[in-house]
């Protein structure tokens, strides 16, 4: 099966969702940028969108070409709450990447507005209402294809969000960095998605906080809260690229490790096609990544459902599926790993004899 390539005509999110396309979302934009110094952690706010277009633009196009579907708008905790008298100019900067980079592919733009800082200081519904609609109107100017409300952990926030971007009359997804144990007020994952799709979210699921495995979970328990309740949705799921089967309530925040010293935790990209199958036998069709979720784990979900999908993205002409370019390899030893049963049952070595394999949480 080869890449695609060249544009092809597009189509709306849900109109994709609902002939049973599968939609690939981009991944890690704050951990990646970080570590590549563009974003201070701790703020983690996306000022990147302005002060370095350049970093903000290559990453996106680094997810384009592994297979994303959606350019999601850097614009993470960039509400005024948090920005101040910048909010405007970053949120402006990122629609017109985001733009710039879908357009070179067949890829839609997607506003995000996550959970605020005003939720926790008792904010009142008005005032954090007005706080999302000011982002929104940015989004409407620009004409973003669809919106999403991501990363909150209290769902009557996540209500609020989905009220008001609902009110743009574009497609609106709702996703929660909750696990099985649910948000922060203790209503269950699927009360969670029952309650987003009364308020009028058309896709709903999870992102960041937690591994694939435990996302899944989560998902899974929205499902058969939704039917329960007699209720449709779109499923979507945006992990980290982590594994986190240590995590308490809160997440991969409350870990020792956080944020910076994750990185043995990181998933495989075997890992990910693991995710990727399985979400898809979940019936998620909207699947992709947070933190932690590089441009190749964004890559091996595009492998993954190619059969489903029907081609390759970009970014596999230089990758054999399974390891197969390691059969031009000099050492017989490192040919006999050019097969998909070798990477599939692989138990990967951490390298570092002295240190526990799982951790306690601080909260």
């Amino acid at each position: 099966m080869a890449p695609v390539g060249g544009k092809r005509a597009k189509k709306g999110i849900l109109e994709r969702l609902h002939s049973g396309e599968v939609v690939i979302g981009d991944g890690s934009f704050l951990f990646t940028l970080e570590k590549r110094g563009y974003v201070k952690a701790g703020l983690w706010t996306p000022e990147a969108t302005v002060e370095h277009p350049e970093a903000v633009r290559q990453l996106h196009t680094e997810y384009l070409r592994a297979g994303s579907n959606v350019m999601q708008t850097f614009t993470f905790f960039a509400g005024k709450d948090n920005l101040e008298s910048k909010w405007k100019e970053v949120n402006e900067a990122a629609c017109d990447l985001a733009r710039e980079v879908a357009e070179k592919g067949d890829a839609l733009v997607a506003g995000g507005i996550s959970q605020t800082s005003l939720y926790k200081s008792h904010g009142s519904e008005p005032e954090i209402k007005e706080n999302f609609q000011l982002q929104l109107e940015v989004f409407t100017r620009k004409n973003v294809d669809f919106l999403i409300a991501e990363y909150f952990e209290y769902c009557e926030e996540a209500v609020w969000a989905v009220e008001v971007l609902k009110g743009s009359g574009k497609p609106v997804a709702a996703t929660m960095c909750i696990g099985p144990e649910g948000d922060m007020n203790n209503l269950t994952p699927g009360e969670c998605a029952v309650r987003l799709v009364k308020a009028g979210a058309s896709i709903v699921g999870v992102n960041c906080r937690f591994g694939p495995e435990i996302s899944l979970a989560t998902v899974k328990l929205m499902k058969e809260g939704l039917e329960a309740s007699g209720l449709k949705a779109y499923l979507m799921v945006q992990s980290l690229g982590f594994h986190t089967p240590d995590c308490g309530k809160g997440g991969f925040v409350d870990l020792p490790q956080y944020p910076f010293g994750m990185e043995p935790r990181v998933a495989t990209r075997w890992d990910i096609q693991k995710y990727a199958r399985e979400a898809y036998k979940l019936g998620v069709r909207y699947i992709g990544g947070c933190c932690g979720f590089e441009p190749y784990h964004i890559r091996a979900i595009a492998e993954e459902l190619a059969p489903e999908r029907g081609f390759l993205p970009d970014a596999s002409e230089k990758h054999g599926s399974w390891g197969s370019g390691l059969n031009m390899h000099t050492k017989p030893w490192v040919r006999a790993r050019a097969q998909k049963e070798y990477w599939k049952n692989l138990l990967p070595a951490s390298g570092r004899p002295y240190f526990p394999s799982l951790s306690k949480p601080n909260a």
